[in-house]
């Protein structure tokens, strides 16, 4: 549900061309079609993309946010498919409350991903933000685990752990095809925000260091956006970017102790003025791992309204 749109720059691993018209399906690679929730906004992109694996007896990927006109449109693009089961990557609403309307229709059951959990204990001042964002209503038929597989007809999927954004982020790997469904994870049009208690950072980098390790991947098929054609040049890079925003936070607090708008203020210039709170939170995870790590210490309990210093 949530990213950071502009923070990290669009290279040529990522896929420009304009995105397909939301509410029709269509094939983006050979096996997978996609279709995208009419759900634009700064913090989804063009939409949510829904996808379609296999034919005949067919998989569908996040179907999305309760939208019952997206689901109807799913529905008549399949109409003489059989949806045998429904994989959710990850428990935010642009994601995964369209599995149960489309399990209501089909009897497919919902796999993947945990019920929702937070990285860990809310504060109070939390409670309402994570409760807006997330879906606490996701009770998945089968939850995935990593290394689990999911077989279909004609394809078969490998799970892969990968929280950060969320602590119950999955990705599934496309068996024999070099292409992974990253998910929010990774995304070609932006970062992804890691906003606490929902996502931790240090959870997101180890997750991203898991996927450079993986040496056969050669697409991945983001939650929103188009794909990305070079996925471990672009996953270094995303690494490297989140480096970068430690020292730049670092950096600030060496010139004297500030909070997160300050922070925000000096690191997001030019920054769209709906995605300032975005990156606040964003920031605040760099600041939760740091103070773990012990560069910063904060003049209380680390909270988003804290004064931070560099030890």
């Amino acid at each position: 549900m949530f990213s950071c749109q502009g923070v990290v720059a669009l290279d040529p691993a990522f896929d420009r061309s304009p995105p397909a018209q939301s509410g029709i399906l269509l094939p983006v690679a050979e096996g997978i079609r996609r279709i995208i929730a009419n759900n634009p906004g700064p913090f989804t992109f063009t939409g949510t993309c829904t996808y379609v694996v296999g034919t005949g007896e067919v998989s569908v990927i996040d179907p999305g946010p309760e939208d019952g006109a997206h689901i109807e449109a799913l529905l008549l693009a399949l109409r003489n498919e059989r949806i045998a089961r429904i994989l959710v990557t990850h428990t935010h609403r642009d994601h995964s409350p369209g599995a149960r309307l489309l399990a209501e229709r089909t009897g497919a059951a919902i796999l993947g991903c945990a019920p929702h959990r937070a990285s860990r204990t809310a504060l109070d001042s939390e409670a309402p933000r994570l409760d807006a964002s997330a879906d606490l209503d996701h009770a998945p038929d089968r939850v995935l685990a990593e290394g689990d597989r999911v077989e279909g007809d004609d394809h078969a999927f490998t799970v892969i752990e990968t929280p950060g954004h969320t602590a119950n982020h999955l990705a599934f790997a496309l068996e024999g095809t070099g292409m992974m469904f990253s998910g929010d994870h990774v995304m070609g049009w932006s970062t992804s925000i890691v906003a606490p208690p929902d996502g931790a950072m240090s959870a997101y980098l180890a997750s991203l260091d898991k996927l450079l390790a993986r040496e056969d991947d050669r697409a991945y098929w983001p939650g929103h956006g188009g794909p990305v054609a070079d996925p471990r040049r672009f996953t270094r890079a995303l690494l490297s970017h989140r480096r970068q925003r430690e020292m730049q936070i670092l950096d600030v607090l060496g010139r004297g102790p500030a909070r997160i708008p300050q922070l925000v203020a000096a690191n997001y210039q030019g920054l769209d003025p709906r995605l300032v709170g975005a990156a606040g939170l964003s920031t605040f995870a760099h600041l939760e791992d740091l103070a773990v790590r012990g560069l910063v210490m904060a003049d209380g309990p680390v909270t988003l309204d804290a004064l931070y210093s560099r030890t």
